[in-house]
């Protein structure tokens, strides 16, 4: 699967977010489309932003909440590839990576932004109906300057999975996606083999114990029918 990342912020270079994203997508299979690097002008080149679309399976939106919409480069983005864009995206995937200054628990009823933030995305959901597409629950980095190094690294391998994990995985499918990382770490290889085993035997003997519990669930669920 091939992950298309189409970004846009003004000020990306100030942006912790975009680098903290940046620096966390540098080596994964995806593609990085800054919108106002490439078009400063924002005179979308047509035909170049198809021929992207059609070569990936997953298109990203990533962007800053700004008065609750995205910045003006997507806005021309949208206006400009969307009327022709149904070849190259029917049947893909589409997801929202979304950036706040604000706590995520302030978007709901009785919080200080009064909806969720699900109702504020509710149009690139029906985009992603209209053009067939599967709509993954959007990704929210919010305040990012207030969290802890254990929080930001917590999101950075969320973040990771989210623009490579395929369809909406299980459990088992991340601890799957966090051991095959490890194996392939060879930095951490160096630095202490007994370790990274350890780790790997762990999260072997976890996902082993998660898949016994779901058959057994689906065992009692199946005798109590």
């Amino acid at each position: 699967m091939k992950t298309l990342i189409l970004v846009s912020h003004p000020t990306i270079e100030e942006s912790l977010n975009q680098q903290f994203f940046k620096e966390a997508s540098a080596n994964l299979p995806v593609t990085w489309h800054h919108l106002e690097s490439l078009y400063p002008e924002g005179k979308i080149e047509l035909e170049a932003e198809l021929q992207l679309l059609s070569e990936h399976d997953r298109i990203i939106f990533q962007f800053p909440f700004y008065w609750y919409s995205a910045p003006a480069h997507l806005k021309m983005w949208q206006d400009t590839v969307l009327e022709h864009a149904e070849a190259a995206l029917k049947g893909k995937e589409l997801g929202i990576v979304l950036s706040t200054g604000v706590s995520e628990k302030e978007y709901q009823a009785g919080g200080k932004e009064e909806y969720t933030l699900s109702e504020f995305l509710r149009p690139y959901q029906r985009i992603a109906h209209k053009f067939q597409m599967t709509y993954l629950p959007p990704f929210v980095m919010a305040q990012f300057m207030y969290q802890t190094q254990e929080t930001r690294w917590e999101k950075l391998v969320a973040y990771q999975q989210y623009l490579t994990l395929e369809d909406k995985p299980s459990l088992v499918h991340r601890i799957e996606w966090f051991i095959q990382q490890l194996q392939e770490n060879q930095s951490l290889e160096q630095a202490d083999p007994q370790r990274k085993k350890y780790v790997i035997d762990e999260l072997i003997e976890a996902k082993e114990k998660i898949e016994d519990l779901t058959f057994t669930l689906q065992e009692m669920k199946g005798t109590s029918l």
